[in-house]
C-alpha cells in the first residue's frame, strides 16, 4: 500500500465514522428510540450513545487534518495548489469541529446533568438542542462528501 493510499483510506474512514455516525443517530436511532422507549430511558440512552460516539468523533477530528495535510502535500504540493473544492472542504471541516465542540462543551453537559438530576424536561430541551446541531452538522458533512466525490471545478 502506498503512503497516498494509506492516507486516503484513513481520511475516508474518519469521515465515514463521523458523518455515518451522525446519519445513523439522526435518521435511524432517534426515531426508533422515540417509538421504543419512554422519555427518561430515551434520555439515558442518548447520554450513553453520545458519550461513546464522541470518542470516535475525537478520533475523526484528529485524523482528518493529519491525513488531509499529508494528502495535500502528496497530491497538490500544499494548500496553495489545492483546488477550491478542497479548500471548501477544509472550511466545512472547521465549521463541523466548531459545532461538535459546542455540543461537547455546552449541550452534552446540560443533558448529562439533567439526566443525573432526573430533570426530564431540561434533558429533553438539551437533547433537542443537540439534535438540531447534529442535524446541521450532518448537512455540512454530507456537503463535504458531495464535494469530495463530485470534485467540482469552482
Amino acid at each position: 500500500m502506498t503512503v497516498h493510499a494509506l492516507l486516503y483510506s484513513l481520511h475516508v474512514l474518519a469521515a465515514l465514522v463521523w458523518v455515518g455516525g451522525m446519519f445513523f443517530a439522526w435518521l435511524v436511532l432517534r426515531p426508533a428510540a422515540v417509538v421504543a422507549l419512554e422519555g427518561p430511558a430515551r434520555l439515558g440512552l442518548w447520554v450513553e450513545v453520545l458519550r461513546r460516539f464522541f470518542r470516535w468523533v475525537w478520533a475523526s477530528v484528529v485524523l482528518l487534518p493529519l491525513s488531509g495535510i499529508g494528502l495535500l502535500d502528496l497530491g497538490f504540493a500544499g494548500l496553495d495548489g489545492a483546488p477550491r473544492y478542497v479548500q471548501a472542504m477544509i472550511g466545512l471541516y472547521i465549521a463541523m469541529v466548531a459545532l461538535f465542540l459546542r455540543i461537547l462543551a455546552l449541550q452534552f453537559p446540560q443533558l448529562r446533568r439533567a439526566v443525573d438530576a432526573g430533570d426530564w424536561a431540561a434533558g429533553a430541551a438539551a437533547l433537542g438542542q443537540i439534535r438540531r446541531l447534529v442535524g446541521f452538522n450532518l448537512l455540512l458533512g454530507l456537503t463535504v462528501v458531495v464535494l469530495a466525490t463530485a470534485r467540482p471545478g469552482f
